[in-house]
């Protein structure tokens, strides 16, 4: 529920701090005075667009914030964590809207920045706006099924029924790429098998290319790699007039002869000897080498072969050499689904048929009990029109039979609530009513009957009462205060009988203070409120008569 409204440099009004209770909040005030100033201040805290002249005259930037107590309403709750746009306070949210006097706007759900599409929608689950230019869900027809599923207890049955609607979409999508490919099976069979067949027989293996052209460089250098190994070889240690070996041994000899413990020589014969071993394993090394390479012309030709047979196919694929083991095994998968594609599709095709058979049987339970509960709904809506001075008028829920075939997520019927306001006219949709005022009162008896079975957040009423008076106006304010029990109640009215019923009274004035128009919103007392219901019933100029007759009641109120 709304708690506390706060609005500063908006329109007419400086600043307001409104704390609303729950029960039935009524507001009213001579015409002028600025009513629809809180309600339009609250519009846009929810998320409605702003006019360009919304900011104080003088005044830099107009703010508006808007407590919510969500304790007894689960789905914002829930659409709050979703968007992970919780307060620290569980139970509260909080909605700000600031305004700059250049056009600019910026909105916050509990201080967190927020689009105007988000705050908006979630707005539309704290807030219920019912008057002549506003009725927001019950104007959608989408409301108009939930509205009539929470009223027949039928939501966890349509859950069901969309969930099985997902599942046999899922599988006829997957039919309808299986008969795709099933059309096209021999085309495709004939151009994978021949391109399996010959991936196959080349059968190319991950890392086998850098193998093999590591094998072509050495095997087709063989001949100079073993002259030049062969001259290495000579340098090193098998020269007959020299090598760096004998060379070596013969400067270590001659070292040695030399009688002197010269720390300098020692050194020296430590690199020298240091030298020889090194020398020693190249020689080594390169003996190991030399005697791995071989002149084979017919396994370099057979190398050569395979480089190029792996080259071309990669080419004739348009693909890099080292792709084709991936190619090969993709190809293959490809062509073992495609030769079970028949078999795969009778079995997808009863299953399909299965998951229809099923969504269906669901769809007809949930129809079944969606038209008992629209019969329901039509009379007590019927009844409570009656009782609001409409008595020509005929509400109906309507549901449309859609052919099996044409299915949707929400069943087998388009829910749409129709409404005759006067005998012999054909039944309009609610959006299509000319009548600000008739939307109004009937808005307001759906929502009473509708109210027992659903979580209704607050409820604004804007003048529900224009063009009625006396008995009716009382029997508004009657079932205003009775949907109070359920929800709380925001209510602007011009009729006492109305006023009279509210548990909280809010009166608008407007006057000049400090050379500039204000409006100004006070809570009542219970004296003020029978002066206000006594100006309500006889307008300026108050007798006696109107004061006891504004006592009484307020006295007989629910």
């Amino acid at each position: 529920m709304l708690t506390l409204l706060s609005i500063r440099n908006f329109a007419i009004v400086s600043t307001l701090d409104l704390e609303l209770k729950s029960g039935m909040t009524v507001v009213s005030g001579e015409t002028g005075a600025g009513k629809s100033i809180m309600l339009d201040a609250l519009g846009l805290a929810l998320g409605k667009r702003a006019e360009a002249d919304s900011v104080k005259e003088g005044a830099k930037r107009a703010e508006i914030s808007a407590a919510f107590d969500i304790q007894s309403l689960p789905e914002a709750k829930n659409w709050l964590e979703a968007n992970e746009l919780e307060s620290e306070e569980v139970n509260e949210c909080i909605l700000r809207r600031t305004l700059s006097a250049d056009g600019r706007s910026r909105s916050y759900i509990n201080g967190h920045p927020s689009p105007l599409n988000r705050v908006k929608e979630l707005g539309e689950l704290l807030v219920d706006i019912h008057g002549q230019h506003e009725h927001q869900r019950l104007l959608k027809r989408d409301f108009h099924r939930t509205l009539l599923d929470n009223f027949a207890k039928t939501n966890e049955l349509a859950h069901e029924v969309r969930k099985l609607f997902t599942q046999w979409q899922s599988k006829q999508s997957e039919l309808k790429r299986l008969q795709d490919m099933s059309e096209e099976a021999n085309a495709q069979l004939q151009l994978l098998s021949y391109q399996t067949e010959e991936l196959n027989r080349l059968d190319p293996q991950s890392g086998e290319l850098q193998t093999l052209e590591e094998e072509q460089k050495i095997l087709s250098n063989a001949g100079a790699i073993l002259n030049r190994g062969q001259q290495i070889q000579m340098l090193l240690s098998e020269g007959e007039e020299s090598n760096a070996t004998a060379v070596l041994n013969q400067a270590l000899h001659l070292l040695g002869d030399i009688e002197a413990d010269s720390p300098a020589l020692q050194q020296t014969a430590e690199m020298l000897n240091a030298a020889l071993i090194q020398v020693e394993e190249a020689e080594r090394e390169l003996s190991h080498f030399v005697q791995r390479v071989e002149l084979d012309p017919e396994r370099l030709q057979e190398v050569e072969d395979r480089l190029t047979s792996i080259y071309d196919l990669a080419r004739k694929h348009r693909i890099a050499p080292e792709q084709l083991p991936d190619l090969k095994d993709q190809l293959n998968a490809e062509l073992d689904a495609l030769a079970h594609v028949d078999e795969n599709l009778e079995q997808l095709e009863a299953d399909v048929a299965n998951a229809n058979t099923a969504l269906i049987e669901k769809a007809r339970q949930l129809s079944k009990l969606r038209n008992k509960a629209a019969k329901q709904l039509d009379k007590e809506v019927n009844e409570q029109l009656a009782m609001l001075g409409m008595n020509s008028a005929r509400f109906t829920a309507s549901l449309n039979d859609i052919e099996p075939k044409y299915i949707t997520a929400q069943g087998l019927e388009e829910i749409e609530f129709l409404i005759n306001t006067n005998q012999g006219q054909t039944a309009k949709p609610l959006a299509k009513v000319a009548s600000g005022g008739e939307l109004s009162r009937i808005s307001l008896a759906i929502q009473v009957v509708t109210a027992k079975t659903t979580d209704t957040p607050t409820l604004i009423f804007d003048e529900v009462d224009v063009g009625i008076g006396g008995g009716i106006a009382e029997v508004v304010g009657r079932l205003l205060r009775q949907l109070s029990e359920r929800a709380q109640i925001l209510c602007v009215t011009h009729q006492p009988q109305v006023a009279s019923q509210g548990t909280q009274h809010l009166f608008v004035s407007k006057g000049a203070e400090t050379g500039s128009v204000e409006t100004k919103i006070t809570p009542l007392t219970e004296n003020q409120r029978i002066n206000e219901v006594a100006r309500m019933l006889g307008g300026l100029e108050m007798t006696d008569t109107t004061l006891e007759h504004a006592k009484e009641m307020l006295s007989s109120a629910l």
